[in-house]
């Protein structure tokens, strides 16, 4: 079952090319709305069994490329985790930019990010690099838990470090099989489109592909061993060990780094992409490469999707780029007093629930002008 991904995948490439990245929208939308995937998963439970059901469901999907449609509809149970996974993604992006001045906020289409991620900015790259991760990290943990009827537990190989006395053998994270699926459901949307070698197209294209993987190898560069003890009273006379996926924040917090240290690349005529400046470290299939200087998000501006930061809370006495000096763009600062409500007074009852009070308290916030 898993050759067959692959090789369905080559017959869409050859078969079938789409003409604009634009019309498409985006995929990243099923983690948003996306036909009810997280709210009705026994529609994608049923369309895995019934190809019309299927087809219905696939096609109603909002933002889907030709060939991530024709996926859905061989892979329809898939559907739910690939949901889940750009939902992750979305989160996660939200989290590490809170402070920023970009803050990966959300629109109400298909575009998901809005005209922002049109731009081929280091943004983009982080953004498209940690939605690809939260797919393979949905999928693998779907295989584990028994979810898609293409797969099971981990056959990854024993850890030759491990101690010989411990069983390798526990129901760990399908990696290999989460991280095959991710590659060609996401990137599969970049190569059935027709560009023309070298030029501005295939250099976003290229882009695109490259963080597409870095995203995948963050979820692998991750990954640990655990092992559990077994025996009575805690003796531990046995000791279990599989694979296992990091949790999600920690995934997010290694792109995050490598956002911080990504490299602006150009494309060559033959169709490649080049480190724009020689001093630069070439970057490896792990990091994050982007073809333009971010824009300037400090205004509101409705034609690259800027909210701008008018508005936005910042701290007075941060130099980091939640510091009013930077989130404010130099335009200033005011402070406001206001009231917050919050959970307090909680207390746990016996059994099993535990009961809070609202408090309200009075806040100041500093907010740019």
């Amino acid at each position: 079952m898993q050759g067959k991904v692959l090789l369905f995948v080559s017959v869409l490439v050859l078969s079938h090319r789409a003409s604009s990245a634009v019309e498409l929208g985006n995929w990243m939308y099923l983690g948003m709305h996306g036909m009810s995937a997280l709210q009705h998963p026994d529609l994608f439970m049923l369309g895995s069994k019934d190809r019309n059901s299927a087809a219905g469901i696939c096609n109603q999907i909002t933002g889907l490329s030709s060939g991530q449609k024709k996926l859905c509809m061989l892979y329809t149970d898939h559907m739910m985790h690939v949901g889940r996974g750009a939902r992750n993604g979305i989160t996660e992006c939200q989290f590490q930019f809170r402070h920023h001045k970009w803050n990966c906020s959300t629109v109400e289409d298909s575009t998901v990010f809005g005209p922002i991620l049109s731009i081929p900015s280091k943004e983009a790259a982080f953004a498209n690099a940690v939605a690809s991760a939260g797919v393979v990290h949905s999928i693998s943990r779907g295989c584990r838990d028994g979810q898609l009827a293409s797969c099971g537990c981990s056959e990854a190989r024993r850890p030759k470090d491990l101690k010989k006395e411990w069983i390798w053998g526990g129901c760990g994270d399908n990696i290999h099989y989460g991280y095959k699926f991710a590659k060609n459901f996401i990137d599969i949307r970049e190569r059935e489109m027709s560009v023309a070698r070298g030029g501005d197209d295939h250099g976003r294209q290229l882009m695109n592909l490259h963080n597409n993987e870095a995203g995948r190898r963050a979820v692998i560069q991750n990954m640990k061993v655990t092992c559990k003890c077994h025996g009575v009273s805690g003796s531990c006379s046995l000791i279990t060990c599989w694979q296992q996926l990091a949790p999600f924040r920690k995934v997010g917090d290694h792109l995050e780094e490598k956002y911080g240290r990504s490299t602006r690349v150009k494309t060559t005529r033959s169709g490649r992409l080049r480190v724009r400046r020689k001093a630069k470290n070439v970057p490896t299939a792990n990091d994050l490469v982007f073809l333009e200087r971010s824009p300037n998000y400090c205004h509101a501006n409705d034609t690259i999707g800027s909210l701008g930061t008018h508005g936005r809370v910042c701290q007075k006495d941060s130099r980091g780029p939640d510091g009013c000096a930077a989130m404010c763009c130099d335009r200033g600062y005011e402070t406001i007093k206001t009231k917050i409500k919050e959970r307090c007074k909680c207390k746990f009852h016996w059994c099993c629930y535990v009961e809070c009070k609202t408090c309200v308290r009075d806040v100041e916030l500093t907010v740019c002008k």
